[in-house]
């Protein structure tokens, strides 16, 4: 097990190396200049604008300024936004709490009730059961989260008036009717994203059972007078869960950057909503910042997912 984790750590050095250059590529001989808002501003003369340019590293050649970027990353610095010349760090700082209850809370809500729901559903094949939870699977999977917002806008917030339909970001949870207010205002962004989160697994998860139900090992341990809850449990569920695992383990990640679609519909100041206001700036150290990030943490998941098999599964063996 150790050398396997040394061996996949030393495999992950030179692949974020590579990540962070193509990130940093691509940003940097993208269209636009982030230096255009001045432009526009007849107060600042051409001088400044240059003076301003160089203190903010632009004038140097991109090998260089790649190189400083990345020992600052090294060193915790992420620069300072182009727009609002505040340290990114702080930016991603001061809207990861927002993410992290949003997002988080729906990727937690939609893993815990896809798997019984899909276990469900696959044990009671071509029954009412799950030909309801494969509908619901379908319009929940089918249905863009953005068309699922605007749907609980009209139906909660509109018509029966029960729900805000703008996520108050100032609000601060003090009291009891604050964090009533809090969870009022949180349960449409959550339930869009939940329910999105529920179908996507959901099927992986009654495919898979459907998949393992009909083994030869499953006749074994039935044959051995094993319950059928025990089968489910220590058997088959086990097994099915190995490509479920590797599917949420790679989607962890997602909830740090956020959901850019429900967080733009309902007003969540979160990283996705971030995201998007510094692509529109062209505000690349923020965008380089949040991508890389992304992308580190999908490689420490991925090694995450691995490690999980052996628990899943003891016959997966960890050698060189």
């Amino acid at each position: 097990m150790n050398k396997y984790l040394i061996n996949r750590l030393l495999v992950a050095i030179p692949t974020l190396i590579a990540i962070s250059l193509v990130i940093f590529t691509i940003l940097a001989l993208a269209p636009g200049d982030p230096m255009g808002e001045f432009a526009l501003n007849p107060s600042i003369t051409a001088e400044v604008r240059e003076n301003i340019k160089k203190s903010l590293g632009l004038d140097q050649p991109i090998h260089i300024r790649y190189i400083k970027w990345v020992i600052a990353f090294v060193r915790g610095d992420m620069g300072y936004s182009f727009t609002s010349r505040s340290p990114v760090m702080n930016l991603i700082l001061q809207r990861l709490p927002t993410t992290l209850w949003v997002v988080g809370a729906a990727y937690l809500i939609g893993a815990i009730l896809a798997i019984p729901l899909g276990v469900i559903s696959a044990l009671k094949r071509h029954t009412v059961i799950d030909h309801v939870l494969t509908t619901l699977v379908f319009f929940g999977f089918s249905l863009p989260t953005f068309f699922t917002g605007l749907l609980f806008i009209i139906i909660f917030s509109i018509q029966l008036k029960w729900l805000p339909f703008i996520y108050n970001s100032t609000l601060q949870v003090k009291d009891w009717q604050s964090f009533i207010a809090q969870i009022q205002q949180s349960i449409m962004p959550i339930s869009v994203l939940a329910l999105w989160q529920t179908a996507m697994l959901m099927r992986f998860v009654r495919s898979e059972i459907l998949e393992n139900i009909h083994q030869d090992y499953v006749r074994t341990a039935y044959a051995k007078g094993l319950s059928k809850f025990v089968v489910i449990r220590r058997h088959i569920l086990r097994n099915a869960l190995i490509p479920v695992v590797t599917l949420i383990a790679l989607d962890i990640p997602s909830v740090f950057t956020g959901a850019l679609v429900t967080e733009k519909v309902f007003r969540v100041p979160g990283i996705g909503a971030l995201l998007i206001d510094s692509i529109y700036k062209n505000d690349t150290p923020v965008v380089m910042a949040i991508t890389f990030i992304y992308a580190i943490l999908i490689v420490i998941f991925n090694l995450v997912a691995d490690i999980l098999y052996g628990f899943l599964d003891p016959r997966v063996k960890y050698t060189k």
